[in-house]
């Protein structure tokens, strides 16, 4: 997409933003082109949503561009760490030495350190989390009384590259020529109606189904095969357990089996699991009680207290 069209954190007026900021600190100013680095991001979004799966490309921005490349640059440059504005926190082993743990920022309502999880643990001491020690409207506070022309400035909410949150319509521009349509089924296998795609679905979806029921269903399953969105009533939605795979551990890497909070979206609640590793790469997460709203696609990230153990892809 044209830069005019992008909205969020990278845009070319957050650009020019950043540069006011540099020239207040007084401290050098340089932009990075990453367009083509950006074009796998788009690509992956719009391959996972044509999958039937439901994509998170904040945290594969992060993995690739911040704390990616990103990283290398700021090595070629002899720069010791890099700071980002992510409301998470480094904190220091108990034990000393060795990397901090990355742990939940001080304002819970503003919380990333879910889409974090895809760092590499051995770049943990060479980053800086600022602002994860405060909450927001101290950041504010502290901007304005520095002088920052930022200091109110909106957050950002919609993915930078669909400025309208229309992911549907983005997807229909990038694959004009694919039929994802197909049937809408009740769990029974019951056909109740028709769809123009599965990139306009996700799990436990509940508004936009487009078929009158009765009562409310919720998209339960995607059948990417058979082109099906698979609605069910609220208890039929409720999953036990899930599989994750491309697992990232931020602590030594579990062999065997234990205990943790699992969070299976960026703006759930974490829940009481216990966690299975099947092997490097993947691991099996059991619920004490049914989660709903399980979607492939999305990150389940493990936490103990508000500490990040890690966290995978969920399958």
């Amino acid at each position: 997409e044209p830069p005019s069209h992008k909205k969020g954190c990278c845009t070319a007026t957050d650009a020019i933003d950043a540069r006011r900021v540099a020239d207040r600190l007084d401290i050098p100013f340089y932009v990075l082109n990453f367009d083509d680095a950006f074009a796998e991001i788009i690509d992956y979004f719009v391959r996972e949503y044509a999958s039937g799966r439901t994509p998170n490309p904040c945290i594969v921005c992060n993995n690739w561009l911040k704390f990616g490349r990103l990283w290398r640059y700021a090595q070629s440059i002899g720069a010791e760490r890099i700071a980002t504005g992510h409301y998470a926190r480094l904190v220091a082993n108990r034990r000393g030495g060795g990397v901090p743990r990355l742990c939940r920022g001080r304002d819970a309502g503003k919380d990333q350190s879910y889409v974090l999880f895809g760092i590499e643990r051995s770049l943990l001491d060479r980053l800086a989390f600022p602002v994860g020690e405060y909450d927001k409207h101290a950041i504010r506070e502290i901007a304005t009384k520095i002088g920052l022309p930022v200091a109110e400035k909106k957050d950002s909410q919609e993915i930078c590259f669909v400025p309208d949150g229309d992911y549907a319509a983005f997807v229909d521009r990038r694959l004009p020529d694919q039929d994802r349509s197909g049937e809408i089924v009740t769990t029974d296998g019951r056909v109740v109606g028709r769809h123009q795609g599965v990139e306009r679905f996700t799990i436990g979806q509940r508004r936009g189904l487009g078929v009158a029921l009765g009562q409310p269903y919720y998209v339960v399953r995607i059948d990417r095969e058979k082109r099906q969105v698979v609605v069910g009533r609220h208890d039929e939605l409720g999953r036990q357990e899930l599989i994750a795979d491309e697992a990232n551990w931020l602590v030594d890497p579990p062999n065997t089996t234990f205990r943790c909070q699992a969070q299976i979206r960026y703006g759930s609640r974490p829940a009481a699991a216990t966690v299975q590793p099947l092997d490097e790469r993947r691991f099996r997460v059991q619920f004490d009680q049914p989660q709903f709203g399980v979607a492939p696609g999305q990150a389940v990230v493990c936490y103990a207290g508000d500490q990040v153990l890690g966290g995978g892809w969920i399958r």
